[in-house]
């Protein structure tokens, strides 16, 4: 038998696939896009004064964090029945 994951007793597989993931409000695509963005636009200077403070969310450079990277600790984490997780670039 499969080990349930999470509060809604899901089996990993199932979690695997559907965690973190919500229809694109958009779109409408199932499944969320692949962010290959190395650099982000702000609205003005300040907002980029304060996402780089970290008083407003954002993404400031793909190595940091980006939509991608919200998804995938999104996911790990429900796979890992934690409350969250964190992914870092290796540098390789």
């Amino acid at each position: 038998m499969t080990k349930k994951t999470g509060k809604n007793d899901m089996k990993f597989e199932t979690t695997a696939i559907h965690a973190g993931g919500a229809p694109d409000a958009e779109t409408g695509a199932r499944f969320p896009a692949l962010h290959q963005a190395v650099s982000f636009v702000f609205k003005n200077t300040k907002h980029a004064a304060n996402v780089f403070a970290l008083k407003e969310p954002g993404y400031i450079y793909s190595r940091a964090t980006n939509p991608t990277v919200n998804n995938l600790e999104t996911r790990i984490a429900a796979l890992e029945g934690g409350t969250g997780a964190t992914c870092t670039a290796s540098g390789l």
